[in-house]
């Protein structure tokens, strides 16, 4: 068996084990380029790259939320749903703490530690997915309901449109 064309990341072999069907994409990383340039380099919907967001309670908690690209997470709304008096997005070092993912190739596949998942629902109605593999400039393209197989997650309602 040859070479993987594509690196064999922390992310790659968790879902290996898991026997998760994906398939690799590599781009060029952009530096703040975020999912509206890894939709355009890959020429698929910005709805349909998701975003793996490190966020911490008031308690200091760490979670994931899995995020559409062409959305932004209500933390207002996530802070009630999930019984937090507040939740905000981690700082680039605290997010590589608790995940081992430099910022920007942060995966939810194989993290440092478990971590809570909240996927925006809407995400699973999608046909395929592209998520970070845990390296930038390279997504995996999944079927979303294999989120389910991964992970124990919670589905939310929290998307508000960028501004």
């Amino acid at each position: 068996m040859g070479k993987p064309d594509y690196p064999v990341t922390t992310a790659v072999r968790f879902l290996r084990e898991k026997s998760i069907e994906f398939l690799p994409h590599l781009y060029s990383y952009e530096e703040h380029g975020g999912t509206k340039h890894s939709a355009s380099a890959l020429g698929v919907p910005e709805h349909q790259v998701v975003k793996t967001l490190v966020f911490e309670t008031d308690e200091r908690n760490p979670l994931l939320v899995l995020m559409h690209g062409d959305r932004e997470v209500s933390a207002k709304q996530l802070a009630r749903l999930i019984g937090a008096k507040r939740v905000e997005p981690s700082d680039e070092a605290a997010a590589t703490r608790h995940t081992g993912y430099v910022f920007g190739g942060t995966s939810p596949f194989g993290t440092r530690h478990p971590l809570p998942i909240y996927v925006e629902r809407t995400i699973l109605g999608l046909p395929s997915i592209f998520i970070n593999g845990g390296k930038r400039g390279f997504l995996v393209e999944i079927n979303p309901l294999d989120l389910k197989k991964a992970f124990q997650i919670t589905e939310v309602d929290v998307a508000t449109t960028q501004t």
